[in-house]
């Protein structure tokens, strides 16, 4: 295991560095340009030529990339162009904050998701069963933005009973999280009931419940954990794409995450902001793979790395 780990981190560095190389060109094909929007639309060159000076725009463009590669790689992004902050300080202030949210999301959708499709595996064609295909029809097909829309004028205006906007308490946390959880709900759903239908037909299951074993320990210890190992797969993608895709459910809410920090480094073109989220947020869904990786020899003893 020990090798198997050190092996993945070394193959992430070339991961690194595309991510770093791929966030500082996709900054120069934008259109627009920092200094100008700055500036306004005054027709003041002068005004633009030293302010890209100061922002070091004017020099080459391989040592712009050369300089932004040397500092990104100790952790430096640079200062953002508009509020002068430094861009690892607002992430860091950021990313606590996505991540409340990513884990309340995922916590939600684990604990409805599934036991529901545990339940609609073993009660095939029953009541819950349809109930378990429809969540999952809905999750894949409800855009995020309508869903986050529609629960804000139900539980927010209507009924009263939570906050539409904000985050700064628990109350705040419910109608996002809800919202976020949406695809990787009807997506837990969805393959935990195949995969629990695919091992109780496997002849470990039958040789068990031959033995006289309780139905519950055979459903709970034998077919369940075999059938974990492709959920966790999804789980760990759902949750790579929460960490680094909030930004819709961010701005319906009005969380300060780094979803909304992307939008606004997105309009106002702060390149070492917009490059310091995305190389973040690229690290993160590497991080978040590699951790599900590790994950499947605890699942599964009979997965064995480094052999």
């Amino acid at each position: 295991m020990t090798r198997y780990i050190i092996s993945r981190l070394l193959q992430l560095l070339p991961t690194i560095l595309g991510i770093y190389t791929l966030a500082f060109f996709l900054m120069r094909v934008l259109p627009g340009d920092p200094a100008t929007f700055i500036i306004g639309v005054r027709d003041d060159t002068e005004a633009v030529d030293n302010l890209r000076r100061i922002m070091r725009l004017d020099e080459p463009l391989l040592n712009q990339y050369l300089g932004f590669l040397g500092d990104g790689l100790r952790g430096d992004f640079g200062r953002s162009y508009i509020t002068g902050q430094p861009v690892s300080e607002m992430i860091t202030t950021a990313f606590p904050i996505t991540l409340r949210l990513a884990l309340a999301a995922t916590f939600f959708a684990v604990v409805v998701g599934i036991p529901l499709g545990v339940i609609a595996a073993l009660r095939r064609n029953s009541f819950w069963d349809n109930v378990s295909r429809l969540i999952a029809l809905v999750g894949v097909s409800i855009p995020v933005f309508w869903l986050g829309i529609q629960l804000q004028i139900l539980f927010g205006l209507q009924l009263k009973w939570l906050p539409i906007s904000g985050s700064s308490e628990f109350r705040h946390l419910i109608l996002p999280a809800i919202t976020a959880s949406g695809g990787m709900l009807a997506l837990l759903t969805r393959m935990t009931r195949s995969s629990m239908l695919e091992e109780l037909n496997q002849d470990y299951v039958r040789t068990a419940r031959s033995k006289g074993l309780r139905e519950r320990l055979v459903t709970m210890r034998h077919a369940l954990r075999n059938a974990l190992l492709p959920v966790v797969t999804v789980w760990g993608g759902s949750l790579a794409g929460l960490l680094s895709g909030t930004l819709l459910v961010e701005v319906i809410f009005n969380w300060t995450g780094m979803g909304r920090l992307l939008v606004q480094a997105i309009t106002t073109r702060d390149y070492p902001l917009m490059q310091g989220l995305i190389i973040v947020l690229a690290l993160l869904y590497a991080g978040v793979n590699l951790m599900v990786d590790l994950l499947y020899p605890l699942i599964d003893p009979r997965i064995r790395y480094g052999k």
